[in-house]
C-alpha cells in the first residue's frame, strides 16, 4: 500500500474508534446510572390510609330513588375507621319532588357505612334562589336532613336571615332557623 492511501484509511479508522470509544463509555455510564439505586429522602407514608383517591364520584339511591350526587377532587378511604376524608366537595340532594339542593364545601367526611356526611370549611347551599352559608354542616342519611349548630347566614337577593342553627327537612322541603334569628328583608321579600 502507499503511503498516502494508508494515510487516507487512518484518519477514518481512528474516526470510527473513537466513536466506538465514546458509544461504549456512555452505555457503561448509562447501565451504572440505572443500576444505582435510587434513593428517596424525608418520604411520608399515610398508614392510616388504605386509599387515595384523586377524584371521587358517587350516588346514593333509597328505593331506587336518587337521594344525592357527590364529587370531591380527592378522597383518603380510611383504614378502620369506616371514613373517607374528602376535598374540595361539591354534592347535590334531591328532594322527594326531585328539587336539587346543591351543596360546595372544602372539606368533609363521608361515614362509608351509614352514607352520613360532615362537611365543613366555605359550606355554601344553594336551593332556587337563596343561599345559605355557615362553616360547618352535617348530613344525616337516614332522615335525609341536613343541619348545624354553627352560624348560618339565608340570603335572597337583598335579604338576609342569621340564625344560631339550621335544620333543613329535604323530604319535606322546610328549613328550620332556631337561637337570636334576625334578619333584614327587602320590600319584595318572598319566602318561596
Amino acid at each position: 500500500m502507499t503511503r498516502t492511501l494508508k494515510q487516507k484509511l487512518t484518519l477514518p479508522l481512528a474516526g470510527l474508534l473513537v466513536l466506538i470509544i465514546i458509544i461504549l463509555g456512555g452505555l457503561i455510564y448509562f447501565n451504572n446510572l440505572i443500576s444505582t439505586p435510587i434513593e428517596f429522602k424525608d418520604i411520608k407514608v399515610d398508614h392510616s390510609s388504605s386509599l387515595k383517591l384523586n377524584a371521587l364520584k358517587q350516588i346514593s339511591k333509597k328505593n331506587g330513588i336518587k337521594e344525592w350526587e357527590l364529587q370531591a377532587a380527592s378522597a383518603r378511604l380510611m383504614k378502620e375507621e369506616n371514613k373517607a376524608i374528602l376535598q374540595d366537595i361539591s354534592i347535590t340532594f334531591f328532594t322527594k319532588d326531585n328539587k336539587k339542593v346543591h351543596l360546595t364545601s372544602d372539606n368533609g367526611q363521608l361515614n362509608t357505612q351509614t352514607h352520613d356526611m360532615h362537611f365543613s370549611g366555605n359550606v355554601m347551599v344553594d336551593y332556587e334562589s337563596f343561599t345559605l352559608k355557615t362553616d360547618k354542616l352535617h348530613y344525616n342519611k337516614k332522615e335525609h336532613i341536613i343541619h348545624t349548630d354553627t352560624h348560618v347566614r339565608l340570603e335572597k337577593a337583598e335579604s338576609v336571615i342569621d340564625a344560631d342553627s339550621m335544620t333543613t327537612r329535604l323530604n319535606e322541603n322546610m328549613t328550620i332557623l332556631t337561637g337570636h334569628v334576625k334578619g333584614i328583608f327587602s320590600e319584595n321579600f318572598d319566602i318561596q
